[in-house]
């Protein structure tokens, strides 16, 4: 492999960087901020966290580590109408959860208030910015549209001096909510709509979370956002691709006043994903029409929802490293972000056997009241796990999925007159269905087993194709258990009829509850948040909210990859 300073080698290394690195890379080589790396993660605290946020979370954090600096966690709560200190909190729980520390760096937008408002006197003094007395539906007729230009306000020519008057007495509380703002002075003819004379501050009298009552004019996020990072030292600003067309703008306001630092703004694609949702006004909607059992359901996108569904912080970065970062939107599909999972828990997650639908099995010629310990391997990817003990006795339960009485061809579970392995221990042959005679259900399965057939071995040589899992009746761990499933039921939720709204997508098999479920006994011990391969089922985790000792409920994370095709395919080559 080349080194940096092999030309092949180096010009490798050099195809593998995205753009982001690219720039920075071009940045630090011409001297720029003398070669220091400041970005930001800057989320509005005005919700959950969710998926897409990860992308960005990721990005900032990994780019500031891998050129020597630092990445700030800046909460820009400039709309104290939507903002509460749970969802700070909830952020920054998530933020660590992922891996990630800001040290220090802990900053809002509020933190800044008073600088913001002495800019916003800055740009008055020059001319730049003007009182305004349209209302909100004034303001967006005056505005034009992508094909007419905008008009001028009529407040737009008042002087300096009244301006400034105006502004104070907007500070001092003197006027009522949505009766003026304060709007930058630019073009109302430019074809960047962000650039018709935009707003800076409206007046809003609403207690702050952190401010209290000293303010009741607030900044819009584009006027506090470009000049917190001046005021931080932000040498990257790193957005996604809705802000491309505010680039300009961010430029602008940091042109025209006496900014401390000049950050710079780039922008990558957001994340897009298949089957879900990121758009907090919709997600807000699910959560507040109880569509959805709260921000953590295990089918939300959100980061507290994936990680009491059982995604790992690994996983998640492994799915923002996979997908990369890109100048173009796309839609990333769910598969990849299941496939993550899948990778990280295949390597560490222990195996264990449980029954979901439990069908009785008695082993006619198997001892009465005997136990016998059988060995299994808790994790086949990695040896250091080494083995557990299983109970084995004359009644077991296997799964109900695994049985038919009228099986068809290729079939090679468990049937009348068929053998099966039982995973770890023997064959067994089904001798007799019982059934309810009330509802004609089966009930039980009569059968024997072969004692020879221990630990996978069959003497004679005979081949048998299907392996079970089972539990020991006497031993098995009641649970309930989870099975999650796509929120929504197309791949475009947001994609409707005419008249309907993304709620008609919703997948009303999202989730599946069954209870009564038989867990090996190890698994009696399982604290909220482990992760286990139940076989042949796929990944579960213990719930980390309705989970108790006295009743274990288990989410499933992620089924199988190829299950049935990897198993069978497996007892076929026996």
């Amino acid at each position: 492999m080349g080194t940096p300073g092999d030309t092949e080698g180096g010009a490798r290394a050099a195809e593998h960087r995205n753009f982001i690195q690219a720039v920075i890379d071009a940045d630090v080589a011409a001297g720029l901020d003398a070669g220091r790396v400041v970005t930001r993660f800057p989320p509005e605290p005005n919700g959950y966290l969710h998926i897409g946020h990860a992308k960005a979370i990721c990005l900032n954090f990994t780019i500031a580590e891998e050129f020597g600096g630092r990445c700030n966690l800046r909460f820009d709560d400039t709309n104290p109408v939507r903002e509460e200190v749970e969802y700070v909190e909830s952020m920054q729980e998530d933020i660590r959860w992922l891996g990630f520390d800001w040290g220090d760096g802990e900053y809002y937008a509020s933190d800044y208030f008073e600088q913001l408002f002495e800019f916003a006197v800055e740009l008055v003094e020059k001319g730049l910015a003007y009182v305004d007395d349209l209302d909100v539906e004034q303001v967006r007729a005056f505005r034009g549209t992508v094909t007419e230009p905008g008009r001028d306000s009529p407040h737009r020519g008042r002087t300096v001096e009244e301006n400034l008057d105006l502004l104070r007495r907007m500070r001092a509380c003197e006027f009522p909510d949505g009766s003026r703002t304060l709007r930058a002075k630019i073009d109302m003819a430019s074809p960047n709509m962000n650039l018709r004379d935009p707003v800076l501050y409206r007046i809003m009298h609403v207690r702050h979370l952190r401010t209290g009552d000293d303010w009741c004019i607030y900044p819009m996020y584009d006027w506090a956002h470009g000049q917190s990072d001046a005021i931080e030292g932000v040498t990257h600003s790193l957005c996604s691709l809705e802000f491309e067309n505010h680039r300009a703008l961010y430029d602008w306001f940091l042109d025209n006043i006496s900014a401390p630092h000049r950050p710079r703004q780039y922008e990558f694609a957001r994340l897009n994903l298949t089957y879900t949702l990121t758009s907090k006004r919709k997600l807000i909607r699910l959560v507040e029409e109880g569509l959805v059992s709260g921000w953590d359901d295990p089918r939300m996108p959100t980061l507290c929802g994936l990680r009491r569904r059982g995604y790992t912080p690994a996983a998640l970065r492994g799915f923002c490293a996979e997908i990369g970062v890109a100048k173009f939107n796309s839609t990333v599909d769910m598969v990849k972000l299941e496939n993550a999972l899948r990778d990280d828990l295949n390597r560490r997650a222990p195996r264990r056997l449980a029954v979901l639908r439990p069908l009785r099995v008695v082993i006619e010629n198997y001892p009465e009241g005997e136990v016998e310990q059988v060995e299994a391997v808790n994790n086949p990817e990695d040896e250091s796990a080494g083995t557990r003990r299983v109970p084995f006795s004359r009644v077991l339960y296997i799964d109900r999925e695994d049985f038919r009485e009228q099986a068809p061809r290729k079939y090679f579970r468990l049937a009348p007159g068929r053998e099966v392995r039982l995973r770890y221990a023997y064959c067994i042959t089904c001798n007799e269905v019982v059934k309810d005679p009330t509802s004609g259900e089966i009930s039980e399965l009569r059968c024997t087993y072969d004692p020879l057939t221990a630990r996978g071995q069959t003497p004679d040589g005979r081949k048998v194709k299907g392996i079970l899992h089972w539990v020991s009746a006497d031993h098995a761990v009641d649970a309930e258990v989870r099975l999650y499933d796509h929120l929504f039921a197309v791949p475009d939720p947001s994609a409707v009829a005419e008249g309907e709204d993304f709620t008609a997508n919703l997948n009303p098999d999202s989730l599946e509850t069954l209870s009564g479920c038989k867990l090996e006994p190890g698994l009696a011990d399982a604290q909220p948040g482990d992760h286990f391969q139940f076989e042949r089922q796929g990944y579960f985790c213990v719930d980390s909210s309705d989970s108790h000792p006295d009743r274990p409920v288990f989410n499933r994370s992620v089924s199988l990859r190829d299950a049935w095709a990897r198993i069978e395919k497996q007892a076929a080559q026996r």
